[in-house]
């Protein structure tokens, strides 16, 4: 995770719900229209969960995004796997368009919504579990509570800080509390109604709100004006997406403890671990080749956790490969699911 650069646009859409989506084809709409508007807002424990579910068939193919990101961080590979089988991605609690969630954001509660959320909107197991970044963390945990509903797991340059060497895991954790406080000056404003203040301190940065530090910044190149609008309606305006993010991060370092006191085997599942090299590096690193070269060795040992394992390398990618590269996301899915049906 780490804060980008976007520019603003000024052209707002209005948004409309709809149930039982269907992958867009033809017409003047663009393919990515569905994420600007809600899927299936589906009841759990009081609130709901916002799914975005396409296609048929089983194993059914769960994403989860990572940290500031939402349902349409998987708009470039999701429609493609949703030709072959079924596919969900959808919006944690007070993220998008799903209301706010009970605190604190653990991941083990995220996890438990999401299992709920798909019970609910009948879609049973098994899954096929895809997390990106900080959604590796929570559909790890995810396998950890519900592992006989697992058929695989695809972790998208995924966060291993709980694998990491110490002295990296102090780094990391140690610029959260200033970007847990960003983050609540951020929501202050858009409640108060002010100018959303600038972010952090490096050339340019003054042209930065907090509307832009969502995805890889907004606008994002990869998807429509329309869709591009409403996300930034929705970063301008949702003070419940302000709080769940400032919650998560403040409680990653108990969801890494967890995965650390919980390192369960998946057996003979199929795992595909993605690699960009390019995983975000924190502004005071001051080696850079030795972070990244750290971060795949510590991806590497997700491989333990199964005979079926398998490290797959996208250099010429950002750490978000399903926009970069999305056919090795969308091939390393395939590889698992049909492993999966033919175990």
């Amino acid at each position: 995770m780490q804060l980008r650069t976007g520019l603003l646009l000024a052209m707002l859409i209005p948004a409309a719900s709809a149930f039982g989506l269907q992958v867009a084809s033809g017409g003047s709409s663009p393919a990515d229209i569905l994420y600007a508007q809600p899927g299936q807002l589906v009841p759990v424990n009081g609130f709901r969960l916002n799914l975005y579910c396409m296609g048929s068939g089983s194993p059914t193919v769960i994403f989860d995004s990572g940290f500031e990101d939402w349902a349409p961080a998987w708009s470039t590979v999701q429609p493609q796997i949703a030709k072959w089988t079924r596919a969900c991605s959808y919006d944690r609690a007070g993220a998008g368009f799903s209301d706010p969630g009970p605190m604190p954001r653990t991941s083990v509660r995220i996890a438990e919504e999401l299992h709920s959320a798909l019970h609910r909107a009948g879609i049973a197991g098994p899954y096929i579990l895809v997390g990106a970044a900080f959604g590796g963390d929570n559909v790890r945990t995810f396998a950890d509570l519900h592992m006989r509903e697992v058929a695989g797991l695809v972790l998208v340059d995924a966060d291993a800080t709980d694998l990491e060497p110490a002295v990296m895991q102090e780094q990391d954790r140690r610029g959260r509390g200033g970007f847990v406080s960003q983050l609540r000056d951020c929501r202050n404003a858009i409640a108060e109604h002010k100018p959303l203040p600038a972010l952090g301190s490096g050339p340019g940065d003054s042209q930065k709100t907090c509307a832009q530090q969502f995805f890889r910044g907004l606008p994002e190149a990869k998807w429509s004006p329309e869709l591009n609008a409403r996300l930034l309606e929705i970063a301008q305006t949702k003070i419940a997406m302000y709080d769940a993010y400032a919650s998560e991060m403040e409680q990653m370092t108990q969801d890494e403890a967890y995965l650390q006191q919980h390192r369960r085997s998946f057996g003979s599942r199929p795992i595909r671990v993605l690699t960009s090299g390019n995983h975000g590096v924190p502004a005071h690193v001051p080696d850079r080749v030795n972070y990244e070269h750290e971060i795949t060795q510590a991806q590497a040992r997700w491989l333990a956790l199964s005979s079926n394992s398998k490290q797959i390398f996208a250099h010429h990618s950002s750490e978000y490969i399903q926009f970069d590269d999305p056919e090795t996301v969308i091939s390393a899915i395939r590889e698992v699911y049909d492993q999966a049906r033919n175990p």
